[in-house]
């Protein structure tokens, strides 16, 4: 389903498999722990890089899983109880103390987006792999803390309405260009995984505190943290 594997000061977790990694309650428990893992492991130069196996980096939410509820009550049911685990995932993320990257390795829909979204850093294969936010097109609204991330990780209103309200499959070059991910210059999986150690191992020997950068990270995105429920530490000014 997914692990955690540490290589110096890189945590690597990734989404094993070759299917689409559709998050099921069991998956998101799966991620919460493993990065509940990573901060109580974390020192200064700690770096997370979140990736994936095969075709899809995170179809989003299983669907079909909520669909076998057997009542239109039962499934609207799941959905929501997979939106509301997932919230603990973003809040997770955002409070992690260590520079976060999302290598995206293939398509990103939906939650699986909003899971590379609430990492600090996006890198994305230029050859494969689209960015879909899917429920203007299957008639789902937007669950709040979903929209506060979009508000806070795009910068413009135009980038935002391509994303969210076009049902439009975004490519790498196009979603560099909106300001969606940082960067999409690799022909593989294993390009864009390489590009992020090498981002990871470069932050890495900075050796911040990771409090601090937690710290100064939320202070960035008050709404979604607000609606979160993080709170941003204060920490004294040092002396010069």
């Amino acid at each position: 389903m997914c692990t955690l594997e540490k290589r110096g000061d890189l945590f690597l977790l990734t989404l094993t498999g070759d299917g689409e990694h559709r998050f099921h309650p069991d998956t998101i428990a799966t991620i919460l722990s493993l990065l509940e893992q990573a901060k109580s492991q974390s020192t200064r130069g700690s770096i997370l890089i979140t990736t994936a196996n095969g075709k899809f980096f995170s179809n989003g939410f299983d669907l079909a899983w909520a669909q076998t509820a057997g009542s239109i009550t039962g499934a609207a049911n799941r959905l929501h109880q997979m939106v509301e685990s997932f919230k603990p995932v973003v809040a997770a993320l955002l409070d992690l103390p260590m520079p976060t990257i999302a290598a995206l390795n293939g398509h990103a829909a939906a939650a699986g987006l909003m899971l590379a979204l609430s990492h600090d850093y996006v890198f994305m294969r230029k050859d494969r792999g689209v960015l879909y936010m899917s429920e203007v097109d299957i008639g789902l609204s937007m669950p709040d803390y979903f929209s506060a991330l979009v508000r806070a990780k795009i910068g413009t209103s135009a980038a935002r309405r391509e994303l969210l309200l076009s049902g439009k499959k975004i490519r790498g070059e196009e979603a560099v260009g909106l300001g969606i991910v940082d960067s999409a210059a690799y022909d593989s999986e294993e390009g864009v995984v390489e590009a992020s150690v090498r981002l990871g191992e470069k932050l890495a020997a900075k050796k911040w505190s990771g409090e601090v950068y937690a710290s100064i990270r939320k202070s960035l995105y008050p709404e979604l943290c607000g609606i979160l429920g993080l709170e941003a530490r204060v920490f004294a000014t040092p002396k010069l």
